[in-house]
C-alpha cells in the first residue's frame, strides 16, 4: 500500500485502498460486460470471410466513371496483406464505388486498408476493399485520452476511464440487443439508463450520502425528460424514422421493431449524460460547503446548492443546444441556402424531433437542479461530520 498512498499523493491510505478495490471491481464489471454475448454474433456479414488489413500498393483508376461531383465504377489496387491468413502476399483488391459521397472513398498507393478476403482453401476467390483502416489511430486515440484523465485526476480519472468504457459496454451489450429483441425501449431503456447511472456515480463517490443525492437526482430529470419526449413526440406527430439509419434498421429484417418507442428512449440517453453532470456538480458543491461549515443550516445549504444549480443550468442547457445543432448543421445549412422560410424549417419533422431532444433534455435538466440542491441539502445537514464520506 505505500506504492497506492504515494500514487494517490495526500490521500491517506484508507482512501487508497478504497480506490484500488474499486478499480478491481471495475474491471470485473468490464470483464463480465466484455464476455456477455449480444445474441447477434451470428448476424455478422462476411462470417466465412477473412477480415484483414492490406497496403495499397497501386492503384487503376481507369474503370472510374466521373459525374460532377459524384464517381462510380469500380477501382483495382494492387495491394499486400499485412495481417491475417495471406500476411505477406500480394493480390489484386477491388474497390466498388456506389455514387454515395459518405461511403465511398479513393484509395492511394501507402493507405492502410480493411479487407474482406473471399477464399478456397489457400486459393484467393476476390479481395474487397472495405474502408480505410482506422483501429489503431482510434486505440491510440483512447489510450492518450485514458493516460491524461489518469494524469490530471489520478484516481478520479482512473474512475472517469472505468465509467467511459462501462457506459459503452451497457450501450453495446445491453441496451442495442434488448431493443434489437423487441423489449419496451422506454421501460427497458430507463431500467439500463438507471443501472448504468448508479454504477457511474458508485466510481464516483463509493457507496455514500452523496451516491444516493446524486442518483435520485439524475434519475428525476431523467424520468421528466423521458415523459416528455413522449407527450412531445405524440403531439408533434414525429415517427421514428427520423433517425438515422432507422429505415435501414427495418429492411434488415427487423419491420416489428417500434421505431417511435426507440426514438423516445434515444431522448433520454442524449440527455442522460448531462443530467448527471449537473447533478454531481451540485451534489459535490453542496458537500462541500457542508463540510467546511458544519454549523451551516439546512436551508442556507439548500439555498448554496440552488444558487450553483442556476448558475450550471445557464451553459448546460446552452450545451444540448449546441451538440443537438452540431450533428444537423450540414441540414441548417442547406435549408439556408435554397431560403427554405423559418416557417418550414421549424415544421420540418427532423427539426422538430431536435427541439425535442433539445426541450426535453433541458427541462430534464430543470428539474434536476432543483430537486437535488433539496436533497443534498436535507440529506448532509443532518450530521455534522461530513469529513468522511
Amino acid at each position: 500500500m505505500r506504492f497506492l498512498s504515494g500514487y494517490f499523493g495526500k490521500r491517506t491510505a484508507d482512501k487508497a485502498r478504497k480506490n484500488f478495490l474499486w478499480g478491481g471491481a471495475s474491471l470485473i464489471a468490464l470483464g463480465i460486460l466484455l464476455l456477455i454475448p449480444t445474441g447477434f454474433e451470428g448476424a455478422l456479414q462476411f462470417q466465412d470471410a477473412v477480415k484483414c488489413k492490406v497496403v495499397v500498393l497501386d492503384c487503376d483508376n481507369s474503370s472510374l466513371i466521373d459525374t460532377g461531383i459524384i464517381r462510380t465504377g469500380q477501382q483495382i489496387c494492387k495491394i499486400k496483406f499485412l495481417s491475417g491468413k495471406f500476411k505477406g502476399q500480394e493480390n489484386q483488391g477491388w474497390n466498388m464505388l456506389s455514387g454515395s459521397l459518405s461511403q465511398d472513398k479513393i484509395f492511394r498507393p501507402g493507405d492502410k486498408v480493411q479487407a474482406v478476403v473471399h477464399h478456397d482453401g489457400e486459393k484467393i476467390i476476390s479481395v474487397n476493399l472495405i474502408d480505410y483502416f482506422r483501429l489503431e489511430g482510434e486505440l491510440i486515440l483512447a489510450m492518450a485520452f485514458a493516460l491524461f484523465l489518469v494524469i490530471f485526476a489520478r484516481g478520479i480519472g482512473l474512475r472517469s476511464v472505468f465509467s467511459f468504457f462501462l457506459t459503452i459496454l451497457v450501450l453495446w451489450k445491453i441496451l442495442v440487443p434488448l431493443f434489437l429483441k423487441g423489449y419496451n425501449p422506454i421501460l427497458f431503456g430507463l431500467i439500463a439508463l438507471a443501472t448504468m447511472t448508479f454504477l457511474i456515480l458508485a466510481l464516483v463517490y463509493g457507496f455514500d450520502r452523496r451516491l444516493l443525492v446524486s442518483f435520485c437526482g439524475s434519475m428525476s430529470g431523467i424520468l421528466f425528460a423521458m415523459l416528455l419526449s413522449i407527450i412531445c413526440s405524440k403531439a408533434f406527430h414525429i415517427h421514428g424514422a427520423v433517425m438515422h439509419n432507422s429505415e435501414a434498421l427495418l429492411y434488415s429484417g427487423f419491420q416489428d421493431l417500434n421505431l417511435t418507442w426507440i426514438f423516445m428512449a434515444s431522448v433520454c440517453v442524449g440527455a442522460s449524460g448531462s443530467v448527471m453532470d449537473l447533478s454531481v456538480d451540485i451534489t459535490s458543491a453542496v458537500h462541500e460547503v457542508v463540510a467546511n461549515a458544519p454549523e451551516i443550516s439546512r436551508s442556507r445549504a439548500i439555498k448554496s446548492g440552488m444558487n450553483v444549480a442556476r448558475a450550471a443550468m445557464g451553459t448546460m442547457t446552452t450545451t444540448l443546444l449546441l451538440a443537438y445543432s452540431g450533428t444537423c448543421l450540414a441540414m441548417l445549412m442547406t435549408f439556408m441556402a435554397q431560403g427554405t422560410p423559418v416557417y418550414n424549417i421549424l415544421n420540418n419533422n427532423v427539426v422538430a424531433s431536435e427541439i425535442i431532444n433539445t426541450i426535453a433534455g433541458s427541462f430534464g435538466l430543470a428539474m434536476t437542479a432543483p430537486l437535488t440542491a433539496l436533497i443534498a441539502g436535507s440529506l448532509f445537514t443532518k450530521k455534522a461530520d461530513f469529513t468522511k464520506a
